[in-house]
């Protein structure tokens, strides 16, 4: 016999979330933790004794758990404060508008770079640069020496290389 997992949760989801706000806990992170403990139900699963088959206690004590498990990851983490402008000088490791525009810009460089290729020398260089294969492997699959594969490959770099630095003017 299983949990029915949707009637646990409609029974008792506002019970554990109010009795973890009466620990202290904001309305949002009660319902945060309610549905992590739930989620800790799906991967546990049924457990296997009897007397262990109670998940309304199960659900509490993971609850109460969780919250344990947060206090003390809060302790562990330094708080700073910051002015607004300390917090606007932290610099921002996402790239700009620019550096995005750019970026695409480079890529369909080098995509079409890598079709204008001859069918052979673009699968070796996509074999061995995208998916990660060594020469070896991909001479194999080519029916190809490794010499030759490593020219092939060399080849595409360098003809990539000459067509984004063509771009660049």
């Amino acid at each position: 016999m299983s949990w029915d997992l949707h009637a646990l949760f409609v029974r008792h989801s506002k019970e554990i979330a109010n009795a973890l706000r009466r620990r202290g806990v904001s309305s949002e992170n009660a319902a945060d933790l309610t549905q992590e403990a739930f989620l800790k139900l799906i991967v546990a699963g049924r457990p296997g004794q009897a007397t262990r088959d109670n998940p309304r206690a199960f659900l509490f004590r993971v609850s109460r758990n969780l919250h344990i498990d947060q206090i003390r990851r809060e302790r562990l983490a330094s708080r700073v404060a910051l002015t607004h402008a300390e917090f606007e000088a932290i610099p921002d490791d996402m790239p700009s508008p620019e550096t995005k525009v750019f970026d695409r810009q480079r890529l369909a460089i080098s995509n079409s770079a890598l079709k204008e290729l001859p069918e052979r020398t673009r699968r070796a260089f996509e074999m061995h640069h995208l998916g990660e294969k060594g020469i070896e492997a991909v001479a194999q699959e080519l029916g190809l020496s490794t010499t030759r594969t490593w020219v092939l490959i060399r080849d595409a770099y360098r003809h990539v290389r000459d067509r984004l630095r063509e771009a660049e003017g």
